[in-house]
Parts: C-alpha cells; structure tokens; sequence
C-alpha cells in the first residue's frame, strides 16, 4: 500500500495532448505518489503507443486522436471515466513487475466499484494481445462484471522516474468514486489541486504529444 497519496480531481477538461501532457509533467516532477482523475474536451479518442495509426482511426473513425505514451488499446474518451497514477521510483508499485502492479491497482479499483454496487473483478489470462478496442476484449487483469464484460483496462509505462499509469472505466463515475480509490490504494489521502507548469507542458506538448509526427508515427 502507498503510504501518502494525493488526490488531483482535475476539473479542466482538456485537449487529447494536453492530458498526456501533463501525466508526463507529473510523471517527471512528482515526488510523491499523485492519482490524478481528469476530463477530456468533447470528441477526443486514444490509443495505446504500439497501435498502429489505421487501426485507431477505422475503430474510432470522426474522433480527433492522440497516442499515448502507454500500452494498450483504443479508447473513446466521450463518455468514460479516466484516471492516471504516478508512483515515483522506489515506491513499491513502481518497482514491482508489470503484471503485479496492473493486478494491484486494478483490484484496488474493483473494490472502489464494488462500493457502487457494481459488481468487478480480475479478468484471468486470456493470451497476449496488441491493440484492438479497449473495452472489447479483457486481458489478464483487466476488470470485467460478472457476465465476463470489461469493465476498466490501463496502459502503464516505466522510465527512470517511475510508474505511470493511466486507465479507463467504461462506466461514469464522480469524485466519491475517486476518493474510494484512492483510500484503497493508500494509507493517507490529501486532496491537492496542481498548478501544471505551462512552460513545461508546452515542452512536452511540442516534443512528443502535438506533432503529426507522434499521433500518426505508424
């Protein structure tokens, strides 16, 4: 468990770039653990950084798009509830394997819904897979409900920060929602708005997540 977490509900919404934006300007500079819960601009998908940019469009086709620095599939953004975890180096979630903190989060977030009356739980191993809808198929540790849909899925990444974790739920969902996660994931919560650095953002924005070049690189 995370010993201190804050909680950034992020009320702006914001551009498909500018969300990965700023996960990857708390993922550089944060030195705590921060769940970020945040908004998107009406009309924006994602996908996960090894889908190749013809599959994204014709699964999403009239979407504007952004690739994410992270795995996993292609996700409407218009009607989900999206979050991102970042747990510096050296933070147990950080330096745990994959698959096992996938499992962690996700089991964490399975009981926040349970809180809501919905009933989740892990999906088991169903093979390797790349790309495709999100919310079509689960994969190991995915939530799914009880008739084995997906319910939530996440793309994580790694580097010499830390963890950076960004994940989906199919279902909308409000601030209680956010709390329960959080609390579930760590022993001390502190709600705290950040003041994302514009200079900064505009780095990253011109480096990786607002050029052509990144969205449609293959």
């Amino acid at each position: 468990m995370i010993e201190r977490l804050r909680l950034w509900l992020d009320q702006e919404a914001r551009s498909g770039p500018e969300n990965m934006a700023v996960d990857e300007w708390l993922l550089d500079g944060s030195r705590e653990p921060v769940l970020r819960v945040y908004r998107w601009q009406p009309g924006w998908g994602s996908f996960g950084y090894f889908v190749s940019r013809r599959e994204a469009a014709g699964i999403l086709p009239g979407l504007r798009l952004v690739r994410r620095w992270t795995g996993g599939g292609v996700v409407d953004h218009r009607h989900d509830w999206t979050y991102s975890l970042v747990v510096p180096r050296g933070g147990s979630l950080a330096e745990r394997r994959g698959a096992a903190s996938y499992a962690t989060i996700h089991e964490a977030l399975a009981g926040a819904l349970r809180e809501e009356g919905v009933v989740a739980g892990l999906a088991a191993d169903s093979g390797p897979t790349r790309g495709g809808e999100c919310f079509r198929r689960a994969v190991a540790h995915d939530l799914v409900d009880a008739s084995g849909n997906k319910l939530a899925g996440a793309g994580q990444r790694r580097n010499a920060r830390g963890l950076l974790h960004q994940g989906s739920v199919a279902l909308a969902g409000s601030g209680r929602r956010a709390e329960r996660l959080a609390c579930r994931l760590a022993g001390r919560v502190v709600v705290d708005d950040s003041n994302p650095e514009q200079r900064r953002l505009e780095e990253i924005l011109a480096k990786r997540y607002a050029p052509d070049e990144w969205t449609w690189r293959r």
